[in-house]
């Protein structure tokens, strides 16, 4: 899924596509934004994308897309 964070006097946004799934992700920026820790993600080629939780402009997550390249088969 895609994730897109706006951060505080940044004109640029940081985007990463993670492997995560939702609940995980969700659970991470929930524990950020409460306590003004570090938000930290790993993206889907195994980097590492950490964040000030207190300096958190906004976050949107992109729905899982499954299958985008290639043919899919259907069951």
């Amino acid at each position: 899924m895609e994730i897109r964070i706006g951060i505080q006097h940044v004109n640029r946004e940081v985007v990463l596509e993670s492997n995560e799934t939702l609940a995980a992700v969700q659970k991470s920026i929930d524990s950020a934004l409460s306590s003004g820790s570090l938000l930290t993600l790993t993206d889907e080629k195994g980097r590492t994308v950490i964040v000030p939780g207190d300096k958190i402009a906004f976050i949107e997550i992109g729905a899982q897309v499954t299958g985008r390249v290639g043919f899919a088969t259907t069951s």
